[in-house]
């Protein structure tokens, strides 16, 4: 990390969480941010998600540009694919404030955001108007008083599938009420039937993800595999944020909402892991939660992930972050004696259950 950015950083946690989180968002759109230049390229390092070929396996996870504010530069940062959103139909204020919360004993976040965005067709704008030479995705989520939501989400797959390289279906947020529900069998079963219905109808369709929560059962978990197969998703993201507390000793741990961070590492792992079982290695998995270094991003591979996606350790340790986890993983992979990351995937799946 350079100097300059840890007196960026430093500056930034002088504010309240939401208000730095802004700042940094208007830092990467004013050029006052570190960037590597684009995405950290090397041969082993090539993989595919969901059939989407990546220079390198690190993504952007969802929910830090929500409204598709910095895609030129967040492009330039060393990842090797986006994910931006949640978008929901309409324009959504999501919680009050405060909602999101700083854990730095626990190197950890919790937000209660409750997919706050400007709405699908302001962002689609967006999206439109910056081309990136990575592939990018949208985290797909419905209206908090829609009298519908699974057809929320056919909808923002249909205004953004133009702009976009794969959608993901968000239906593992706790921050939203009822949202989870869906992730029941019967549910998740009408709704990604009803999305691949929305698919089938554009005019070039686009590979749809899934995000599943870390706070599910076996049963759970293998009903969410065998629907998923059957459905032909193209990736299952692993996982969301947590609502276990368990561990924590940051004064911040009594606030609702999505724990992030490194306490969620293992468990997002083991679920990780659980899914690679369930589905038979038959789709790709993404692996999130707690990953704050090459060693952590790799772990996820070697339990079963194609790619995996960063947010919350870049509170803490910065954009410089992004390129570090990438050449780290490169040297992984080059001292076990890989040439290519696919010989890496679920080596240690096992060892996981």
């Amino acid at each position: 990390m350079s100097m300059l950015e840890k007196i960026g950083l430093n500056l930034l946690n002088c504010f309240d969480p939401e208000r730095a989180h802004s700042l940094s968002i208007q830092a990467l759109k004013l050029g006052l941010a570190p960037l590597h230049g684009g995405a950290v390229s090397r041969s082993c390092l090539k993989t595919s998600m969901g059939g989407i070929a990546l220079a390198n396996p690190v993504g952007l996870a969802a929910g830090y540009d929500k409204n598709a504010q910095a895609l030129g530069p967040m492009s330039k940062a060393g990842f090797g694919f986006l994910e931006v959103g949640a978008a929901t139909p309409r324009p959504q204020v999501g919680n009050p404030k405060p909602r999101l919360f700083r854990l730095r004993e626990d190197y950890a976040v919790i937000n209660q955001f409750g997919f706050n965005n400007i709405g699908i067709d302001a962002i689609v704008r967006r999206l439109a108007g910056t081309p990136t030479p990575i592939p990018r995705g949208l985290n797909l989520g419905a209206n908090k008083d829609s009298p519908d939501s699974a057809d929320d989400f056919g909808h923002v797959l249909t205004k953004a599938a133009p702009h976009i390289d794969f959608a993901t279906v968000n239906v593992s947020s706790p921050n939203t009420e009822k949202l989870r529900d869906l992730q029941g069998k019967a549910a998740l079963e009408d709704l990604l039937s009803r999305v691949n219905e929305a698919n089938s109808k554009l005019a070039e369709p686009i590979p749809i993800f899934l995000k599943i929560a870390p706070d599910l059962t076996d049963t759970e978990i293998q009903d969410i595999a065998d629907l998923a197969v059957a459905a032909g998703l193209a990736a299952i993201v692993c996982t969301n944020t947590t609502l276990d507390r368990d561990g924590l000793t940051s004064s911040n741990r009594i606030q609702k909402g999505g724990l992030s961070g490194q306490p969620l590492f293992e468990k997002s792992t083991r679920v990780l892991a659980k899914m690679r079982i369930a589905t038979h290695g038959r789709i790709d998995l993404v692996g999130v939660g707690g990953i704050g270094s090459a060693a952590d991003a790799y772990a996820k591979i070697q339990a079963g992930a194609c790619a995996v996606q960063l947010y919350s350790a870049m509170v803490y340790q910065g954009l410089s972050l992004v390129p570090k986890i990438a050449i780290g993983i490169d040297q992984l992979l080059t001292k076990d004696g890989f040439d290519q990351l696919g010989q890496a995937i679920g080596l240690t799946t096992e060892s996981w259950l």
